[in-house]
Formats: structure tokens, sequence, C-alpha cells
């Protein structure tokens, strides 16, 4: 289980075992066990616990004790045999140690930006005052030229399925589906496409539109009046937008008043990432 290839027993690996501890009186510092002079603690056993794979996640409460307690100690005897810390080993620590700060940081700013007013504010300016959404359900055609656009539009006028047209000419990812996009809102896709939808009758077939993407040739299928959602349809949503802009906010406000320096552009080499020789000992 929860064993290096290196096995050693536990007998050999406490130097000290602390004397049990009364349930009342036990807290994170609480000392488990002591290899040389170094402690180990129970909140250092909870977060290794807590870090275990997720298969383990289930074992009984005592196999998991002795095996996160075995580990422990095994890295610490380990770790006491190396006597100079790589510099590696002390950049990945300084690492970790402001990725660990910064989500506690990130944590705390959740907490607090989290109040129903907040999420009320974000509803109202996400969905204003209740007012419905047009979703459309459209099918379209995509070719390189505008002679190729119209050539298709053309054989629709002339009563070919536009579906059939689609399949067989249309170079976009939904030509087998005859070109069906489903359902969309506002702001889902290009301006001159969704310009042109939001302009058409339903069952009409629009003149060549010209995108980014080439040339299109659209056919309305449908549709339909969407209605806000209530709050708490979209709560989680919500939630994590109102968590996102006060991160974001503090952000900006952090780097305002941080005296940051940068590097001048082309000042180093970003290949040098993927150099792990600097790494090593000189």
């Amino acid at each position: 289980m929860m064993k290096h290839a290196t096995f050693l027993g536990s007998a050999a690996l406490i130097a000290v075992l602390a004397a049990p501890v009364a349930a009342q009186d036990t807290t994170a510092a609480t000392v488990i066990a002591t290899v040389g002079e170094t402690e180990i603690t129970l909140g250092e056993m909870i977060i290794a616990r807590a870090q275990l794979p997720q298969q383990y996640q289930a074992l009984a409460a005592d196999v998991l004790f002795d095996g996160v307690l075995e580990q422990l100690i095994q890295q610490q005897l380990l770790s006491d045999a190396v006597t100079e810390t790589p510099d590696r080993v002390e950049y990945a620590l300084r690492n970790e140690r402001r990725s660990l700060l910064a989500g506690e940081a990130i944590d705390m700013l959740s907490v607090e930006a989290m109040t129903d007013e907040a999420l009320q504010t974000a509803y109202d300016s996400k969905y204003e005052t209740g007012e419905s959404e047009t979703e459309y359900n459209a099918a379209h055609l995509l070719v390189e030229t505008l002679e190729e656009a119209e050539a298709a539009k053309a054989r629709i006028d002339e009563g070919e399925e536009f579906a059939d047209v689609a399949k067989e000419v249309s170079t976009g990812p939904s030509a087998p589906n005859g070109g069906n996009l489903g359902w969309f809102g506002a702001g889902q896709m290009v301006t001159p496409f969704e310009d042109a939808v939001m302009n058409m009758e339903v069952g009409a077939v629009s003149d060549p539109v010209e995108t980014q993407f080439g040339f299109h040739v659209i056919k309305l299928l449908e549709s339909r009046v969407k209605e806000a959602p209530e709050l708490e349809e979209v709560r989680s949503e919500l939630m994590a937008e109102v968590q996102e802009a006060a991160i974001q906010a503090r952000l900006a406000e952090l780097t305002e008043a941080a005296d940051i320096v940068l590097p001048e552009d082309g000042a180093f080499d970003p290949e040098l990432l993927g150099d792990l020789s600097l790494l090593e000992p000189k």
C-alpha cells in the first residue's frame, strides 16, 4: 500500500513514539512521533492523508493512520540522509509555498465575496429585469468562395433540400448533420452570421454571408423566446462569476500597489524554461 520500493520495517523507523494522547487534548500541533530531532505532528498526517490517491481514501482509519505515519517517517529518514539541499528542491519549495499561500488568499477572497447582495447584483446585471432572450435553431453550409455559395443557394432555390446540399458541399463540421447547428443565442456566433440570422424569417434561406471562416448560406429552422432563469437556477454559475470578479479586482489592486520589475523584451531566451541542466549541481 502506501510504501516506497525501499520499505523499511516500522520498528526500525521510529526513534521515539509519542505516548497516547487523550482525544480532548489533541490538536493539529500534537506530536505523534519523532525521528531524531524532527517532530511529526497530527496536522502533517492530516494533510498527507488528504493528499492520498482516491483509492486509499476508503481504507479503515487504523490502516490509514499507520500507513500515513510510516510514509512520513520513511520520508523523514530519507530526507535526513541528504546532507545538502539541492537548488532544485529549494526552488520547488518556494513554488509550493507561493502556490499554497496564493490558494489561501483565493479561498478567503471567495468567502468574503460570496454574499446574498453580491449574488443578487450579479443576477440583475446579467439578466437585467428578467427580460426574455430569443434563441435560434439554424442550419448552414460553409464553402470557400462566393461563387460556390451562390451556386449552392441556387440549387436550394430550385427545390433541393437544404440538408442534402449542405451534406454534399459544406466544409463545416456540421455538414454530416445537414448543417444543423442546434440552438444558440446572442453572442454565440460571429457577428455577420448572427446579424443575418436575427434578421431572417423562420424557414428562410439567406444569401451568402461572409465571415472569417468563408461563405455561409443559412437556413433559419426555428426561433423561440427563452425566459430569464430564476436566481436559484443559476446560483452556482453566478457564484463562480462573483468569486472570479473579486479575485481579479484584488489582483488588480495588488498589482497596482506592488513594485514589479519585469525583464526587457528579448532579455531571456524562452527555451531556457526547458533547460533542466540549469538545476543540476555545478
